[in-house]
């Protein structure tokens, strides 16, 4: 027995290594780490194939990523000769898979500027705007789209023009696009944004209200939604943990005529 916990001591390090590393970078349910760390190789093993096994298409993904970046090499030849909106609505749509938005936003212009007349390059213009913190730049792009399509990316241009809206101080007409959109829309993003327009104008138990609407859907979800929702889940209980200490606002000390 000394023997074969001596020989599987290093596999069983690795094994919990790979799982904190994981948890680090994936962060599910806090109760895993518990479980990592209390139950040794074990625990990391259960861990593993709970949570690590399902989510073996990130490799894919890498994979992808590598694919990627070369394709974008491959534009940034190619539209030296042959600046067409098409080469430079592809190269946008690859910077931004690749977080670029700055660059994506530029090869998004030039598209335009090449006379591309479909709404895809206007609507991921505004969105890498938004990214970037401009929301005046991205009005009139997802304005333009709306007015065509105000159903388009399933609802999440009309959410993202709301919260351009409040971005630029437009609140009432903010709220009023929100409460259109909620209606036939489910997105964890579109709530938190309404949820955060509401937390500027102090009416927190509004806000409280749709941050926890995020967290209602998570006990219903199939395993992959919940792995993809989780940044989401995670800023819905982040914004309740502000709003819960933020202090009310104190009744008016005037007398009562």
């Amino acid at each position: 027995m000394g023997f074969l916990s001596h020989f599987f001591y290093p596999w069983g390090l690795l094994l919990q290594g790979l799982a904190i590393v994981h948890f680090i970078r994936r962060r599910p349910d806090t109760y895993w780490i518990y479980i990592i760390l209390f139950l040794g190789p074990i625990g990391a093993t259960i861990y593993l194939v709970a949570e690590a096994l399902p989510d073996i298409g990130l490799v894919g993904q890498s994979f992808k990523g590598f694919s990627r970046r070369k394709r974008i090499g491959e534009l940034e030849v190619a539209v030296r000769d042959n600046p067409s909106s098409g080469n430079y609505e592809e190269l946008g749509d690859l910077y931004m898979d690749d977080g670029k938005f700055q660059l994506a936003r530029a090869a998004f212009d030039k598209a335009i500027a090449a006379r591309a007349n479909t709404p895809d390059p206007f609507y991921r213009r505004g969105v890498c705007a938004l990214r970037l913190g401009d929301a005046a730049a991205a009005l009139p792009d997802l304005e333009r789209v709306t007015g065509n399509d105000p159903d388009y990316d399933f609802h999440r241009a009309a959410g993202l023009l709301a919260h351009a809206y409040a971005q630029t101080g437009q609140k009432e007409k903010a709220e009023a696009l929100f409460r259109q959109v909620t209606m036939t829309s489910t997105s964890s993003e579109t709530y938190l944004n309404f949820a955060d327009l509401l937390a500027s104008e102090g009416r927190n138990a509004e806000a409280r209200e749709w941050a926890q609407k995020v967290l209602d859907k998570k006990p219903t979800m199939p395993g992959y939604l919940r792995r993809r929702e989780r940044p989401w889940f995670r800023s819905a209980s982040a914004m309740l943990r502000r709003l819960a200490m933020t202090k009310p606002p104190k009744a008016s000390s005037l007398p009562s005529t």
